[in-house]
């Protein structure tokens, strides 16, 4: 039996930020990750990028790993809205949120995961109260009674065995670990995939990250750093599932013209620079967050389709809120995995992740929306917003996560 403060479950960028930003505090922590060992020759298949927003950068700058993330990333510094209409293809109304209406003066910044995580974990290498298993996961969780003192214990499939007193549960949203908890949830499908590769094109992208909408679902352009001397962005197409398979199997000059069609000629013409990929769109809530000394961060807890920037947001949202409360109680001395700290934290949590679920629901609804009646109704709703400043600053603050 080996003892540690915080056990991990999960590997990924969501892990490891939880890693590195317990590990600030001084926290000893092993994270447990079925993949095998990255190498740079292997770590190439994920095409997405995620916008980083300004709250989730204090968490890693706090961290110490945002200066060498962000080197491999583009500034945020408007997010755009554009209502297209439905077949028209023409753009009815535009709303530019300006992120010098920030406190910041940006957003965020788009990183590539591969170089998210990548800068990760090289600070998760330089630190001595972390602990990396690659290649093995959790298969055994037992924890005491909600009223008793001792650690939870862990097994891992190869044999070894932890006594935490806190268990981190970011092993995805099939998490083993919360099914071993016996926490349920919900999880539905939009009929919708994501198609996901980069761009680069003429028009500078200025850093402005462009969301458009017509029907279908939401048309997504974000800032990258030029590619060969070009402007060059990340794209996240998400249409129905029979529209993807069209897109997916098309050349990549056809994709480029159908591309620049439906961005309405914003950016010029496009050049496809990256491989593509397709994600099934689907949403996913835990009942709960939590069960003796253990919690769910992440998409163990959330799944959201990708729009707003807020997956990954809402993950290290999770991270630093906990984070917050776990500290504290060290300083005064106070059990870490106490039902106590945990049940505060999740009812300050689980509502704020079911709304921001909800909302991006709505809004991935209403982008997908094919009645003219229903786009006509989005349309009034981003002209009311784009209009009525005291609105327009509610959406600014929402969408950042503050």
């Amino acid at each position: 039996m080996q003892e540690t403060e915080i056990l991990i479950a999960g590997g990924g960028i969501a892990g490891l930020s939880a890693a590195a930003r317990l590990a600030a505090d001084g926290h000893q922590i092993v994270i447990v990750d079925p993949a095998p060992k990255d190498t740079p020759d292997t770590a190439t298949t994920d095409l997405r990028t995620t916008a980083f927003l300004k709250p989730g950068i204090d968490t890693l700058t706090y961290a110490g790993v945002w200066d060498d993330m962000q080197q491999s990333g583009a500034q945020l510094r408007v997010m755009r809205i554009v209502d297209a209409g439905g077949a028209e293809r023409t753009p009815r109304e535009t709303a530019d949120f300006d992120g010098a209406e920030t406190s910041d003066g940006y957003f965020g910044w788009n990183i590539t995961n591969i170089a998210a995580k990548a800068a990760l974990l090289r600070k998760i290498a330089t630190l001595d109260n972390v602990r990396l298993m690659n290649g093995c996961k959790v298969t055994g969780y037992r924890a005491p009674t909600p009223a008793g003192p001792g650690p939870a214990i862990i097994t891992l499939s190869n044999g070894q065995k932890f006594a935490a007193s806190l268990v981190l549960a970011a092993d995805g949203r099939n998490s083993t670990l919360r099914d071993l908890a016996g926490i349920r949830f919900n999880r539905w499908s939009y009929e919708q995939d994501a198609l996901v590769f980069a761009v680069s094109h003429d028009t500078p992208h200025d850093n402005i990250s462009t969301e458009i909408h017509r029907s279908g679902g939401p048309l997504t352009l974000v800032p990258m750093p030029d590619h060969n001397g070009k402007a060059c962005s990340s794209v996240v197409w998400m249409v129905p599932h029979a529209r993807a398979q069209t897109l997916a199997a098309m050349d990549d000059a056809a994709l480029a013209r159908e591309l620049t069609t439906e961005t309405i000629n914003l950016f010029g013409p496009v050049d496809i620079v990256t491989p593509r990929a397709v994600w099934p769109m689907v949403a996913q809530i835990a009942h709960r967050l939590t069960a003796p000394r253990l919690a769910l961060i992440a998409e163990t807890a959330h799944v959201v389709p990708p729009i707003g920037a807020q997956g990954l947001n809402m993950s290290l949202h999770d991270i630093e809120t906990l984070a917050k409360q776990i500290d504290l109680a060290k300083l005064e001395n106070r059990d870490i995995g106490s039902d106590a700290l945990l049940h505060r934290w999740e009812r300050r949590q689980l509502p704020k992740t079911v709304g921001r679920v909800g909302g991006i629901d709505l809004l991935n609804r209403a982008a997908m929306a094919e009645p003219k009646f229903l786009r006509d109704l989005r349309y009034s709703g981003l002209c009311a917003i784009n209009h009525i400043g005291p609105l327009r600053r509610l959406a600014i603050k929402a969408g950042i996560g503050k």
